[in-house]
């Protein structure tokens, strides 16, 4: 019974002090934040742009005479070039088609290159 009277009075103890949290403790939920910011920047954000940029600089590198394909398919060779517009060749009977730069996908292969063919 001294036992259960002994703890019971620990409990109702007043004159102790309060336990203080380190300093760390009211920083690290903002700390949390910060690590997850960077690790968006660095797998998501970087990675795109530098695509873009490399998408970008690809579809201002096209020259006439190249062989490029379109978002939507079409296989073409670039005669004309006016601001961002292309006028391009395509198939047997030498269709022309005017389309946008920025509908360029690939570039299939450059003027002065030669195609292998089997």
């Amino acid at each position: 019974m001294n036992f259960l009277l002994d703890t019971a009075s620990n409990l109702t103890d007043t004159t102790s002090q309060p336990i203080e949290a380190p300093w760390y403790a009211n920083v690290l939920p903002f700390l949390w934040i910060v690590v997850l910011v960077v690790v968006f920047y660095l797998f998501l954000y970087r990675p795109q742009k530098k695509q873009e940029k490399e998408i970008k600089e690809m579809r201002d590198s096209v020259e006439i005479g190249d062989v490029i394909s379109t978002i939507g398919g079409i296989v073409g060779v670039v005669v004309k070039i006016k601001d961002d517009m292309l006028l391009i060749e395509s198939g047997a009977d030498r269709t022309k088609l005017q389309i946008q730069k920025r509908a360029i996908q690939t570039i299939l292969s450059k003027a002065g290159e030669e195609t292998e063919e089997k």
